[in-house]
C-alpha cells in the first residue's frame, strides 16, 4: 500500500500539502488539488485510519441520512459525498430512512453515541425532525432552505421553480397544472411558491384544483395524470416538482391516448440522468446533484475540524434545461 510521503513525492508537493488536500481541500489550490488527488487515484492511497483515530478520538466515519434512496437525485447526490468522503479517508454511513422517524431515530441514537463524526441531511429540515442543534454534532442539509438551523447546501428552490414555469408561460400556456410532492414537504411549499410568483407575474389567477399532491415517487406521477384527464378543463402544460413523478405522468398519458408534446407540454426538476431518454426528452431544471454533495461533505470537515464557515447558506447555480417535451400551447389536453 502506499504511503503520505510517496503520494506526496507523486504529486510534487510536501507531505503536509497532502495532509491538507484530505482535511481541508478549500485550503489548498484549485491545481495542486487535482495533481494531489491524482496521485491519490493513480497510487491507490488509503489513510491508516488506526493511527488518525487513535491520534483524534475520531471515528472517521459520517453519517448520510437519506428519505429514498431509490430516488435517483438522491443516489448523485450520495455518490458526490462519497467521492469527496474517500478521498479524506472518511467512511460513508448510509442511512435510508424511507421518510420514517423511527428509522430516523435509530440512526440519531447511533450519531449521539458518538459513533460517527458529523451528518449530512439528504433533505431540508423539517419540524418533525429529529436531527437539531441539540445533538451537539456537525450537521449539514443538502436541499435545505434559507434560515435553516443547520449550514445548508442548496439551489434556490423557488428561483428555480419560478424560472421552469416562466418558461412555460412564455410558450403561451396560461392553464398550467402542478404535480406536487407532499404538500408539507419543504421543497413543495419552496416549488408551489416559485410557481404562484410566476402565475401572478403573468396575471393568471391561482386554481388550487390544478394542484394534484403526491410524494415525489413514479406511483403519485401516474395518479396525479389521472387526474388531470379526469378534469373538464384540462390544464396545456404540467409543471412537475420532481422529474420521476413526470416521468411517471408520461407514461400514464400515452396510455390515455395523449401525445406530449402535441397534446400538451410536461416538464420537470432535477435532470436525473433519465430525462434525457423519456419520449419525448424531458424540459427540466438541473441541479448539480453530485456537486451538491461533494460541497456539503467539504462544509461538514470545516465543521468537524472546528473551523469557521464563510457561509451557513451556499446556493449552487441550476440551468433551464429545454428539450422535446415543452412546446408552444396549442390548447387543451
Amino acid at each position: 500500500m502506499s504511503s503520505i510521503r510517496e503520494v506526496a513525492l507523486a504529486a510534487g508537493v510536501s507531505i503536509a500539502t497532502v495532509s491538507r488536500a484530505l482535511s481541508t481541500p478549500e485550503k489548498v489550490s484549485k491545481n495542486t488539488l487535482e495533481r494531489v488527488n491524482a496521485a491519490i487515484d493513480k497510487m491507490d492511497y488509503r489513510p491508516n485510519m488506526m493511527a488518525r483515530n487513535f491520534r483524534a478520538a475520531r471515528s472517521y466515519s459520517i453519517v448520510v441520512l437519506v428519505p429514498n434512496i431509490a430516488n435517483t437525485f438522491f443516489s448523485t447526490a450520495i455518490r458526490g459525498i462519497q467521492s469527496s468522503a474517500h478521498k479524506a479517508g472518511y467512511a460513508v454511513i448510509l442511512g435510508n430512512t424511507n421518510d420514517s422517524l423511527a428509522l430516523e431515530k435509530e440512526y440519531v441514537n447511533f450519531v449521539r453515541t458518538r459513533q460517527s463524526d458529523g451528518t449530512i441531511q439528504l433533505r431540508p429540515h423539517s419540524s418533525g425532525s429529529l436531527i437539531t442543534p441539540e445533538l451537539n454534532t456537525p450537521v449539514v442539509s443538502v436541499c435545505g432552505r434559507e434560515n435553516s438551523p443547520h449550514p445548508s447546501v442548496r439551489i434556490d428552490n423557488i428561483a428555480a421553480a419560478q424560472t421552469l414555469v416562466e418558461h412555460l408561460i412564455n410558450q403561451g400556456h396560461q392553464r398550467i397544472g402542478v404535480i406536487a410532492g407532499n404538500a408539507d414537504d419543504p421543497h413543495t411549499m419552496d416549488r408551489k411558491r416559485g410557481y404562484c410568483q410566476a402565475i401572478e407575474r403573468a396575471g393568471i389567477s391561482f386554481d388550487e384544483t390544478l394542484i394534484s399532491y403526491g410524494d415525489f415517487t413514479l406511483c403519485s406521477g401516474v395518479i396525479a395524470a389521472n387526474h388531470f384527464v379526469s378534469m373538464a378543463h384540462r390544464p396545456t402544460a404540467i409543471f412537475s416538482m420532481n422529474d420521476e413523478m413526470a416521468i411517471g405522468a408520461l407514461q400514464s398519458f400515452r396510455s390515455a391516448g395523449l401525445n406530449p408534446p402535441k397534446d400538451f407540454s410536461i416538464a420537470g426538476f432535477d435532470n436525473i440522468e433519465f430525462s434525457k431518454y423519456t419520449e419525448p426528452p424531458l424540459t427540466t431544471i438541473a441541479q448539480p446533484a453530485e456537486e451538491l454533495g461533494k460541497t456539503a461533505f467539504h462544509v461538514l470537515l470545516q465543521l468537524i475540524e472546528e473551523q469557521e464557515l464563510p457561509s451557513n447558506d451556499i446556493v449552487l447555480p441550476y440551468e433551464l434545461i429545454v428539450r422535446e417535451s415543452t412546446q408552444n400551447a396549442l390548447g387543451e389536453l
